[in-house]
């Protein structure tokens, strides 16, 4: 089939901007081939960040506030959509998959009510011309799942037949995948049913207790907070207490469980803490749930992704702590794809999948009814005809060496697609 090219959007719990990523899908029989192309980041206005953040903490907002917010949000996202196409694509894109600014995402007894993403579809359409998938998460709500954790389809097609670099390929025991972004979440690849589910905070905590003691940005840049302070036991040990960490999978939570309440809760009674050793000890926090829930699936090799590997504290313990258990750690840039795009070049394939009829979930990992084909589409300039339906199963995703699709092809992509 002719090649895809295809721009990935989302906004993450950290509610900072826009992540954007390109890339070019072939299918080769059960195999997908993704060329990355290019990734960027597009920060959020500092009132529409504030905005974001201060109303998704509250439990009374006008709903002319929340409208203003999709206005806002949605000019962002198609902002970083267009620049998408002009910076990273060369002005030539198929179709744009978005996951939206998640601003809720409730969850009652192990079962998902409701999720909500901002970031409209249709000011992306508008201002690309490009037919949009959006809303993936809706479908397997619907169909029983919790609408998360999504990565799984990612990381089992991707590192389930990866090669390992030969350090790697010394490990012993399960391969992860782990994303630290706002809120924590791993992938198990080597189970024969695979699991997947969010291990609780990765940064989300750690900004929130940045915000408290005042620190600029709101957040600990570079873990040099954490880094000048001690691990308070009582204060981890209140941390630790929440219920959610014995949960079985699948499960799911977000920064509305795991933000600043969180935290005051977790302060109330004890002796004061001084912010240095705050932040170390929210930051070991992440580090402890996260080790223990991948030491809990034997990990042998941890691939690791999302903000916080930017983190030398932060990622610095998880080196720590997983080694204890026997497991090694890397980034994901060391299987082709870098740390801080994996999510939106996840935005991109679910873009992909869907027009194709290939499932984007996996039912193990999300608690859904079974395998369901994910998102909506809003039509782009041109009426929409959609390809013939994927049906031989696609067990693998491989990541090519740039320039290994042919010029020629890549540049008659659009030209031949009939999404356009």
């Amino acid at each position: 089939m002719e090649p895809w090219r295809v721009i990935g959007l989302l906004s993450g719990t950290s509610m900072d901007g826009v992540d954007v990523a390109a890339a070019e899908f072939r299918l080769r029989g059960h195999e997908i081939e993704m060329l990355p192309l290019g990734y960027r980041s597009l920060p959020y206005p500092e009132a529409l960040h504030r905005e974001l953040v201060s109303l998704t903490r509250s439990e009374k907002s006008d709903a002319s506030v929340w409208c203003h917010l999709e206005a806002e949000t949605s000019r962002i996202f198609a902002e970083a959509a267009l620049r998408g196409v002009e910076e990273l694509a060369a002005g030539r894109a198929d179709l744009v998959g978005s996951l939206g600014q998640t601003v809720c995402h409730t969850t009652v007894r192990g079962r998902t009510t409701g999720t909500l993403q901002l970031g409209g579809p249709s000011r992306v359409a508008e201002a690309t011309g490009l037919p949009v998938l959006s809303d993936p998460r809706g479908r397997d709500v619907a169909a029983g799942g919790q609408g998360a954790p999504l990565a799984p389809v990612l990381d089992l097609l991707w590192l389930g037949g990866a090669t390992p670099p030969p350090d790697d390929a010394l490990s012993r025991g399960a391969v992860l995948a782990l994303n630290l972004g706002g809120i924590a979440n791993i992938t198990v690849v080597d189970e024969r049913e695979p699991v997947a589910y969010d291990t609780g905070p990765g940064n989300a905590l750690i900004d929130a207790a940045a915000e408290l003691v005042g620190a600029e940005s709101g957040r600990d840049t570079d873990g040099a907070l954490a880094a000048r302070g001690q691990v308070r036991p009582d204060l981890l040990a209140a941390l630790l207490a929440d219920d959610y960490f014995r949960t079985p999978p699948p499960k799911s939570t977000d920064k509305e469980r795991f933000g600043a309440r969180y935290l005051r809760d977790a302060l109330t009674g004890l002796p004061p803490v001084p912010e240095h050793d705050l932040l170390a000890t929210v930051t070991e926090f992440t580090v402890r749930t996260v080790a223990e829930a991948c030491a809990a699936h034997a990990a042998g090799l941890v691939v690791a992704s999302g903000g916080g590997v930017a983190n030398p504290v932060l990622f610095g313990g998880l080196r720590r702590e997983l080694g204890r258990h026997g497991a090694r750690l890397c980034t994901s840039g060391r299987y082709g794809i870098p740390p801080e795009a994996k999510e939106a070049y996840l935005a991109a394939l679910l873009g992909f999948l869907g027009p194709h009829g290939i499932a984007g979930n996996v039912a193990s990992c999300t608690g859904a009814a079974g395998p369901r084909v994910l998102g909506s589409i809003t039509p782009g300039r041109w009426p929409l005809r959609p390809p013939t339906p994927v049906e031989a199963p696609v067990t693998a995703l491989r990541i090519p060496e740039p320039g290994a699709f042919p010029a020629a092809d890549r540049e008659g992509a659009c030209a031949s697609s009939t999404w356009r």
